[in-house]
């Protein structure tokens, strides 16, 4: 028994209780609007976590107590029907994939953590990483359910954020990202179950260089953990993807371990729901 468990070993477990964290990767890379290697992403994570300890010192939170099962990798995300489920891509097309495969949209609140609207038109059935919320609200999630949270300046469109407001979409700037708990809670009144996108290029630029998108003016990494841990710890999120790295172009790994440690921090919440 070693004194300094690693988050890798944790993953490992394969726990069949109804409430343990289900863990998938889904390395997808199709349809990109800028060609990355997004799909070397879950193995990556994976394996940066075994730098990483069990034990979260600011919250006083050990990933011993969060039962765990990980599902592996597949294109196909796997249904959402364990209290929690964590989806390692990949990039941002996995929420459209997860989500619409989920059922009953109207039910449905999605927050997105992410520097851009991703509304934008697609071919037929090539729903790529820039258009899944576009994507989502075709087939048929409220648009008033959708709450947008870090959306950068300079990185987007006048015609996008038009057709957010047109369609009842809440949009925020990275200065929203410390009152994540607070709208989470706002979503959860009228949905009943919220799905959470973490776009990893949500965060300033000189955090996230293996995310295409980044840019600086984001967000810091402690507003996303803070954010990742609340929602982790949130009752009615049902699911939560952590979407757009690319390890080929990371430096130093800091991307990935942005990510991993994003991850750690959903699990990290989610091991408060039953204190």
């Amino acid at each position: 028994m070693t004194d300094w468990p690693r988050a890798s070993h944790w993953l490992t477990g394969d726990s069949d209780e109804p409430t343990a964290l289900i863990v998938a990767g889904v390395p997808l890379s199709e349809h990109a609007v800028t060609p990355s290697r997004y799909e070397l992403a879950p193995t990556a994570i994976r394996a940066r976590l075994g730098k990483l300890s069990t034990w979260h010192g600011e919250r006083r939170v050990a990933l011993e107590d969060v039962a765990v099962r990980d599902l592996g990798e597949s294109l196909q995300p796997p249904p959402l029907r364990a209290p929690l489920t964590v989806l390692l891509g990949g990039h941002n097309a996995v929420t459209y994939h997860a989500l619409a495969g989920a059922g009953r949209l109207d039910q449905w609140g999605l927050l997105t953590l992410d520097a851009h609207h991703d509304v934008r038109p697609y071919p037929a059935g090539a729903v790529g990483n820039g258009s899944p919320v576009r994507a989502l609200i075709d087939a048929g999630l409220p648009g008033a359910n959708v709450v947008q949270v870090g959306v950068h300046g300079f990185s987007n469109s006048r015609a996008h954020y038009a057709w957010c407001v047109a369609q009842g979409v809440s949009v925020h700037g990275p200065d929203r990202m410390v009152d994540v708990s607070e709208l989470l809670d706002q979503l959860a009144d009228r949905c009943a179950a919220i799905y959470v996108d973490i776009d990893i290029d949500v965060l300033d630029r000189a955090f996230a260089p293996g995310c295409p998108g980044s840019r600086p003016g984001g967000a810091t990494p402690g507003q996303l953990f803070a954010a990742a841990f609340a929602a982790g710890a949130h009752p009615k999120v049902r699911a939560v993807d952590i979407v757009e790295v690319d390890p080929a172009a990371d430096v130093a790994s800091i991307t990935v371990d942005a990510a991993a440690l994003t991850f750690l921090n959903v699990a990290a919440g989610y091991a408060t729901r039953w204190r």
